[in-house]
């Protein structure tokens, strides 16, 4: 899979982390803080973008 990423500074990240923290302290489960994070830069994010490839750690090569 191929796909572009918001390029985010390293304070950016962290902001990111930060906030994934504070809804997990609140009792959100992390998948759920990451979802909602990640959901929160696709909407507001205006820099750059990065391409990403992903590959299935499932499939097996034969």
């Amino acid at each position: 899979m191929i796909s572009g990423l918001p390029a985010l500074s390293h304070e950016q990240q962290q902001q990111a982390v930060e906030r994934i923290q504070e809804l997990i302290s609140g009792g959100m489960s992390s998948g759920e803080a990451i979802s909602i994070v990640a959901n929160e830069i696709r909407a507001t994010h205006t820099g750059s973008h990065i391409v990403a490839r992903f590959e299935d750690e499932d499939e097996e090569e034969e």
